[in-house]
């Protein structure tokens, strides 16, 4: 599974970051978290606001920090 944690860096990226880390740990299993910082990379993935964060393709929040449970939750649903 792979997570990206999209954001050029701010205070509230960093937090999302961590929130992400600290859930696929809780998680387990074959979980890769990527921080994207490239605007460009940003744009090419179609992210209008940061923090935002993408499971395996799917843009699942932007333009706020998700809970760790939230995060939880969408891990869970990636992996059945």
């Amino acid at each position: 599974m792979e997570i990206k944690v999209f954001g050029p860096g701010c205070a509230r990226c960093v937090e999302t970051e961590d929130v992400v880390r600290q859930a696929a740990t809780q998680a387990g299993g074959d979980i890769t978290v990527i921080k994207v910082s490239d605007f460009r990379e940003i744009m090419a993935a179609r992210i209008i606001s940061t923090p935002a964060v993408m499971v395996n393709g799917d843009i699942k929040c932007s333009g706020r920090v998700p809970s760790g449970d939230e995060v939880g939750q969408w891990i869970e649903e990636a992996k059945s």
